[in-house]
């Protein structure tokens, strides 16, 4: 068996006035799990993408099993033995398992007819590799986001990859579907795949992994043993400096009230839900996914129905709420998804900034741009967003720079109560910093703010008070004197 499974050699590649990637090494051992680490920009997708067939290096080889080979498209990659496992899954949901592990490579009877029965025994051979017990004939719209992972994995195994790229593949997943993932990466490993692992959270790097490998900037920086390492050097390796106080609060005392529910109840997963939150103050919410958080969030912003129960904004009632006048009662609400929810992504950095306050620059179809530019430019400046220029598509920017532009889209309305969903979901550890500061900075404003979070270091860290929850309902609400670990992580399970 060759001792390298992967070896990319001195891989340059060059965009329009951007130096994507420049003499770039990568080795994967068999039966290894590289993990792949990297601020956002740091060129990990470019080089994932010149493996996976996208790109075409400028400079460089690549090297399968000791053999030097070609890749020009996708269809040479998974000839070759590549398979990618995305953040974003590519599955169709209106077809079943079956038909996606076999997708554009659909099963014949002797008559040269496609065999639903012949792909329905064949996947049942991958799925079961990967615990997957369930009908294959099972449309996967109706799988959680776990079970689907699972079907990507099973269909690597039917297109007999050797090497497995894992880009984010815990993001949607709960506790019990990141352990049936991992399991399954350490039957991979058994089986001589190699597989590389990219993620922004370390403990899943620490987890897992066997080697990491750190780029900047487009650059190859090192590579380590996971045993012989640790977070603070991979930190420094990654972002060049120290991060000098990561999780960033200085804990002012609340102001008043500035909003109140009261047993408020809508659709399926919201049941009963009473709190408050106070001005200057960061109130967290957590709970396992599916517990009810982000619908929360969606009825009192008006986007579920509420069917019962009060929402008080600095002491009136709300009647009817919804996304089109909560800025008018001061809440603002940062989406979970960036991407599909919060930005525009074909579009410029300006245009989405500006999309929520059309109203400030915009008269009887006149547009006042003097506004309009410092709109943008104050979101720029007050968010630190690293951007070439205003007019740069949004699709361009590292995710930091994205969640940033989401944020200031929602600054510039000046809501008195922000709401964040996932504000760090998928970003690198230097703009999670950046994000800290600038939720530190809001609270010391006296701004409202509610950060709904699944990183329990993140809610321990950055909040005055928790709200745990579990299946719709607000399992227990705790004061930071009262934060632990394990009181949590009871309430959000049922031990409590």
């Amino acid at each position: 068996m060759p001792t390298e499974l992967l070896k990319m050699e001195q891989v340059s590649k060059s965009f329009p006035g951007v130096k994507a990637l420049e003499k770039v090494n990568l080795v994967l051992e068999p039966g290894s799990i590289l993990g792949l680490l990297g601020e956002n920009g740091a060129g990990k997708s470019t080089l994932m993408n010149i493996l996976g067939g996208i790109y075409k290096p400028d400079e460089g080889s690549i090297s399968i099993a000791e053999e030097k080979v070609t890749i020009n498209s996708v269809h040479d990659a998974q000839a070759l033995g590549i398979s990618f496992i995305h953040q974003e899954l590519a599955l169709v949901p209106y077809l079943s398992i079956a038909e996606n592990i076999f997708l554009g490579r659909e099963k014949k009877n002797k008559m040269g007819l496609v065999s639903k029965k012949i792909m329905y025994r064949e996947a049942r051979t991958y799925m079961d590799i990967v615990g997957l017990d369930m009908d294959p004939a099972l449309q996967v719209s109706y799988l959680s986001t776990g079970q689907q992972q699972m079907v990507e994995i099973a269909k690597a195994f039917s297109l007999n990859a050797r090497i497995v790229v894992m880009d984010e593949p815990t993001s949607s997943l709960s506790e019990r579907e990141v352990k049936i993932l991992f399991k399954t990466a350490q039957e991979l490993k058994k089986r001589d795949i190699g597989i590389i692992y990219i993620s922004h959270k370390m403990s899943e790097i620490f987890d897992l992994t066997d080697k990491v490998m750190v780029m900047r900037d487009g650059l190859y920086v090192g590579e380590r043993k996971t045993s012989e390492t640790n977070t603070d050097e991979l930190i420094h390796m990654m972002v060049g400096r120290e991060l000098e106080q990561y999780y960033v609060r200085t804990f002012n005392s609340p102001g008043d009230v500035a909003l109140e529910i009261k047993n408020l109840s809508a659709g399926r997963l919201v049941k009963n839900c009473s709190f408050f939150l106070r001005k200057g103050e960061v109130l967290g919410f957590y709970g396992l996914i599916g517990a009810g958080r982000s619908e929360l969030m969606e009825a009192i912003l008006g986007f579920d129905k509420k069917s019962t129960g009060d929402i008080i904004v600095f002491g009136r009632k709300i009647e009817n709420i919804n996304p089109t006048n909560a800025s008018k009662h001061g809440l603002a609400l940062v989406p979970e998804s960036r991407k599909t929810q919060g930005l525009i992504l074909g579009n410029t950095i300006s245009f989405n900034t500006t999309l929520a306050v059309l109203d400030n620059f915009i008269s009887y179809l006149m547009v006042n741009r003097k506004k309009e530019l410092k709109i943008v430019e104050d979101g720029i400046e007050s968010l630190g967003i690293k951007t070439p220029s205003i007019t740069q598509r949004v699709s361009n920017l590292s995710g930091g720079n994205q969640q940033k532009v989401v944020l200031a889209k929602w600054l510039a309305t000046a809501p008195r109560i922000l709401i964040l969903d996932e504000p760090t979901r998928g970003i690198d550890v230097g703009a999670k910093a950046e994000i800290y500061r600038i939720i530190n900075e809001l609270a010391g404003r006296g701004i409202a703010v509610i950060m709904v979070s699944s990183e329990l270091n993140e809610v321990l860290n950055m909040c005055d008070r928790l709200a745990v929850m579990r299946e719709g309902e607000i399992a227990g609400i705790l004061d930071k004197k009262d934060f632990s670990q394990d009181t949590i992580l009871k309430y959000a399970l049922g031990g409590i």
